[in-house]
């Protein structure tokens, strides 16, 4: 059957499945390499990178096959910025090459590399790269609401611009953005709320922390493990967000019943359509009783990684 003719619940739950691939019978998993750095597990490296590593033994060790194999960062490199300039360079080599795609997508931006987000960070990685090595990536996404005078709840969703280098033209959350290396989850909020959406600080300092949703998947680009954290973001009836620095289209106002209609469509950024889901299942808008899956609707937004 088609897709778009299969029930809601059914259309969520692929959702979820895509969105934790890499834990699914058929994906990598058992033959990518763990990425290990001071004996800690911070990564998963897939075959095909792995092989590519070979070329750079002052910089990485290899181990075994599969999951109990191994590619871990020289003992030399025994600090955070001894680390962090060694793969970099590896990685600005291995672009000039044009080994991988991902690498295309260089954003000179760098995200913190760790086993957990509560662990000190053991080095940074840029961004378009984590993929290559599966480490773990984290992020801030923000679900703009309002209530109506008449106490409906209603949602602001974005459209991404058609320039974006990852699923362009898309709808997405309100706001949301990567948390970049030095940098931390207010800051992230209060700076991505202001460049995509012209919300003023004094509004986004409101918005509440209500957890996370974490899922791994895999595709041609490699590896990726994230954590979104979840804010809720009540906004005033006469606020309107704005177009900022350029990377979001349009807004649009919708009654939950559209949004929820619409999280399931080709037309939603996945991880982001998984974000609105976990507000619609807090906020009651998705009923056990009258979904199937509730129970793996749940589970599949909350993996660890």
């Amino acid at each position: 059957m088609a897709t778009s003719l299969l029930p809601w619940s059914d259309k969520a739950l692929a959702l979820l499945c895509r969105m934790n691939n890499f834990h699914l019978p058929g994906s990598s998993l058992v033959r990518c390499r763990r990425f290990v750095i001071e004996g800690q597990q911070v990564g998963w490296v897939p075959p095909v990178v792995a092989s590519k590593l070979t070329r750079f033994p002052e910089v990485f060790t290899s181990s075994g096959s599969g999951e109990a194999g191994a590619v871990a960062l020289c003992p030399a490199l025994d600090s955070y910025r001894k680390r962090s300039e060694a793969v970099n360079t590896v990685l600005q080599q291995l672009r000039e090459e044009d080994t991988f795609s991902c690498l295309r997508g260089w954003r000179d931006e760098k995200y913190e590399v760790m086993p957990r987000f509560c662990d000190q960070s053991l080095m940074c990685m840029e961004r378009a790269a984590t993929s290559l090595f599966g480490v773990k990536r984290y992020g801030v996404h923000v679900n703009g609401y309002r209530q109506e005078e008449d106490g409906t709840v209603t949602m602001w969703l974005s459209r991404r611009s058609r320039t974006k280098q990852t699923y362009p033209g898309t709808l997405d959350n309100l706001v949301a953005g990567g948390l970049a290396a030095g940098t931390s989850l207010q800051e992230t909020l209060i700076k991505e709320c202001e460049e995509e959406a012209c919300i003023p600080a004094c509004i986004a300092e409101t918005a509440c922390p209500v957890g996370t949703v974490s899922y791994t998947y895999e595709d041609e680009d490699g590896v990726f493990p994230e954590s979104q954290f979840v804010f809720d973001l009540k906004l005033p009836l006469e606020f309107r967000p704005q177009i900022g620095d350029g990377e979001v289209q349009d807004f649009y106002l919708w009654p939950l019943d559209q949004v929820k209609e619409v999280l399931v469509s080709e037309d939603f950024k996945p991880n982001s359509a998984m974000v609105v889901l976990d507000f619609l299942i807090r906020h009651s808008y998705v009923h056990p009783d009258a979904e199937p899956y509730y129970q793996e609707f749940v589970t599949g937004l909350h993996k660890s990684l």
